[in-house]
Parts: structure tokens; sequence; C-alpha cells
């Protein structure tokens, strides 16, 4: 099960595209509430979490998702069971994934160590012991980060790559039209 974690303050497009993506690509994504059952983006739109974050089952966790936004990042910074969820990943070796501002929350556990990373410019510094990426979207073993809203798409795309296939993940952008 693939856990995309959303909590007040989050980016719309941050969540929506690499839900979008796994989705086309038959990949199961439930929706986390972190702050409640409705979660208002830093847009003003509402979203309906699938479940809550007591629902999370770390039994057939393959990846979390931590879509970006402001104050969103610091909201899954601050909870608990969204850190729990992280460390239940990364110990199992599940894919970590982290978009915008987000990856300073991987940053902040120690996770980046060693690892090659981005985000949104201006959190460089959060993203402690990682190699700084200029790359728009990075896989660095289990690790998968974004720079922000205008790569989303992308990041989705490489979460389907790191999932299922190259070659599903190629299909997927065909059908949506991508280059």
């Amino acid at each position: 099960m693939v856990y995309l974690f959303l909590a007040d303050g989050f980016e719309i497009i941050e969540a929506m595209a690499p839900l979008d993506m796994l989705t086309r690509a038959g990949v199961e994504v439930k929706t986390v509430g972190v702050t409640g059952d409705y979660v208002t983006a830093s847009c003003g739109v509402a979203v309906k979490a699938d479940i809550s974050v007591s629902e999370v089952s770390y039994d057939d966790i393959e990846a979390v998702i931590l879509p970006g936004g402001m104050p969103g990042t610091v909201n899954l910074e601050n909870s608990e069971a969204v850190q729990d969820a992280v460390d239940n990943a990364n110990v199992q070796g599940a894919y970590v994934c982290a978009i915008c501002a987000a990856p300073s929350i991987l940053g902040h556990k120690g996770i980046l160590s060693g690892k090659e990373a981005t985000a949104f410019p201006g959190f460089e510094n959060d993203l402690e012991g990682a190699t700084l990426s200029d790359s728009y979207v990075v896989t660095d073993g289990n690790i998968i980060t974004a720079r922000g809203a205008g790569v989303a798409t992308e990041f989705g795309l490489e979460i389907v790559k790191a999932l299922v296939s190259e070659k599903e993940s190629e299909r997927v952008r065909k059908a949506i039209q991508c280059q």
C-alpha cells in the first residue's frame, strides 16, 4: 500500500499529481488525513482523505508520500503518526517520497545522510547530510525527492517507475501527453 499524507496547508498539485499517476498505473494509494477527515490545501480546496492516521498499517507499506506546501510541511513534521510512518517505511526499505519543502522532514530525521536529494530552493540547509542535486527529481535508493509543484507529474512518474516499472511509467507518460 502507498500512503499519501495530507495535512492542512499542503500543496494540492504535489499531492494530486502523484496520486493520479499512481492510480493510472494501477497502484493502490490511500490518502491519509493527518489533520482531520477533510484536509484543506494551501489554495483553500478541501480534500476528503481516504483514511485517518490511525488506520495506517505498516504490514503492507510500499511507500509514503509527503507533499510540500506551507504550513502543510510543518503540520506533517509535527505529526507523530507521520514520523512513525516515515521511520517504519525507511527501516523496511519501502520508498520514502517527498516534494518541495517536505524533503526537509527527511533531512531533519537524518535519513538523507549520504543520499543525493533535492528540495524547493531555500530548503537546502534542511537536507542534513545529503549531497545536494540540481535535478528536479532525484531517486537515491529508497528515497525520492523533488523540487516543487512544477515537477509534481515527474515526481509521480518517478514513483511509478520505482514501484511498478520504467515501462509503465512511460506508458502513463504517453497516455497523459507528457513530454
